[in-house]
Order: structure tokens, then C-alpha cells, then sequence
């Protein structure tokens, strides 16, 4: 007697469907600016829903992450916080051109801490004898810090002001040290500003006054989940994620 083959069926069939699964859920690896943090920590789920990938974020200066990147740390997508490091990277053919897309912008921020007596009501208010620290992300490196610079210099102010300037590691580490009350006041991103309930925003730096801070993020050569990397950078750009973007404070690139 022939025994019905059916249960077999149902092993292979159910076999074939949890490699496809497998095949699927991929883990994404991005590398993105420490001021991205908390809107791709709330973007992440959504794209992982979606997709069925996993994304696991390396946060850091763009600087630092591009650096990585060089050294061959494993890597899908470089999501920066300016063009310089994306640059450089394009042009030792280390991200996949046709994948670049500018995200997002942002604008800059002078905080004080929330009790701060502080009054800055223009960037020449930084000379002040009260301000004896200024905390900016690293100006000769950290594309916040180099924003910083950039602005005070187009403005005359960065030599009288340059022997009080803290440079840290990062732009959080630098909203860090007005959190802690270790510097009287620092410049940050106006997004970072947004999210901590320990400082205040002393002086908005408008757009049209402030250097353009550009957020271009691209698959990395090499990807070993270029396919994947790809929909990432596409969900970016999604009308979804905007929102997610604009919650936090960002500026969407159209």
C-alpha cells in the first residue's frame, strides 16, 4: 500500500518557508551622528516591522564613524551629519555613489542650562565675562563643531572666544557638559537641544544666517547587505519617517 506522502510535503514546505525567513531578516548595520539617536531609536521598530530586518545603530561623530569605516569596520549604511566625511569616503570609493541621498538639515543652537541667568541675545553676547567655558563638539573635526567654528569665524568671533572653547568628543558629549553645569553655555544642534529637559535654548542660529548642515546618508561599498541597505536609505526618504524626522526637530530635504 502506498503511504500518503502529505506529512512529507508539509516538512519541506515548512522547512523552504523558515530559510526564506532566514534569508529575509538580515541585520542592517548603521553607522549614524550621535544627534541622530533618538529619532532613528524611534524610527528603528517601524522600519523593522515593515521589512523583517534588524538594525543595529553604532552611534558616534561622523567623523569617527567615517574613520571606522576606513579601518574596515563592518558597515552597511553611513548616515552623517555633513557632506566632508561623505565626501571623503565617495572619493576613496568607500560608499556606493548612486546611493547618496541628503536627508536632513538641522540649524544650531547656543543652551545654557535650565536655571541659567545667562542672557545671549546675539552670537557677540558669547564674549561676555560669564561665559568662562564654551562646550562645542570637537571644531577641528566633528561636523557640529566644525558648524560651530564656521559660524563664529563668518562672524568675526572665534578668536576672541577660542581660548574658552571645550571641544568634546561628540555633540551630545557637549550638550552633556551644560547638562552637568561643568561650562556655562555651549552650541549644539537645535535637534539635541529639543530633547533634553536639563538646558534651554539661549539663542537660535536661523537657518539663512547659520552654515547649511546637510544629513546625507549612503550604502557602504562592500555591504554584505546591499539589497537591504538600499530599502533602508528608500525608508529615509519616506514620508513616514519625515514625520519622525520633523518630530524631533529636523529639517526634511526635499
Amino acid at each position: 500500500m502506498i503511504r500518503p506522502f502529505f506529512p512529507l510535503v508539509r516538512v519541506v514546505v515548512l522547512i523552504g518557508a523558515l530559510a526564506l525567513v532566514s534569508a529575509r531578516a538580515e541585520d542592517v548595520r548603521v553607522l549614524a551622528a550621535a544627534s541622530l539617536t533618538d529619532a532613528l531609536g524611534e524610527l528603528a521598530p517601524v522600519y523593522e516591522k515593515q521589512n523583517g530586518n534588524k538594525l543595529i545603530f553604532s552611534f558616534a561623530g561622523s567623523n569617527a564613524l567615517a574613520r571606522q569605516i576606513r579601518e574596515g569596520a563592518p558597515a552597511d549604511v553611513f548616515f552623517s551629519a555633513d557632506d566632508a566625511q561623505m565626501d571623503g569616503l565617495q572619493k576613496s570609493a568607500l560608499i556606493i555613489a548612486d546611493t547618496r541621498h541628503e536627508i536632513l538639515s538641522n540649524t544650531l543652537a547656543v543652551v545654557v542650562g535650565k536655571d541659567s541667568d545667562l542672557q545671549i541675545k546675539s552670537a557677540k553676547d558669547l564674549e561676555q565675562p560669564a561665559i568662562k567655558r564654551l562646550a562645542l563638539a570637537d571644531p577641528k573635526a566633528v561636523p557640529a563643531g566644525v558648524y560651530a567654528h564656521e559660524y563664529l569665524t563668518r562672524l568675526g568671533l572665534w578668536d576672541a572666544i577660542k581660548d574658552r572653547v571645550i571641544p568634546t568628543e561628540n555633540v551630545r558629549a557637549a550638550l552633556a557638559a551644560v547638562e552637568s553645569g561643568n561650562v556655562e553655555a555651549g552650541i549644539v544642534y537645535k535637534t539635541d537641544a529639543g530633547i533634553s529637559k536639563a538646558v534651554k535654548i539661549a539663542l537660535e542660529v536661523p537657518a539663512k544666517d547659520g552654515p547649511h548642515i546637510a544629513y546625507p546618508a549612503a550604502v557602504v561599498a562592500g555591504s554584505k547587505h546591499e539589497a537591504e541597505a538600499r530599502k533602508f536609505i528608500e525608508f529615509l526618504q519616506s514620508e513616514a519617517a519625515g514625520k519622525v524626522f520633523q518630530k524631533f526637530g529636523f529639517i526634511v530635504s526635499r
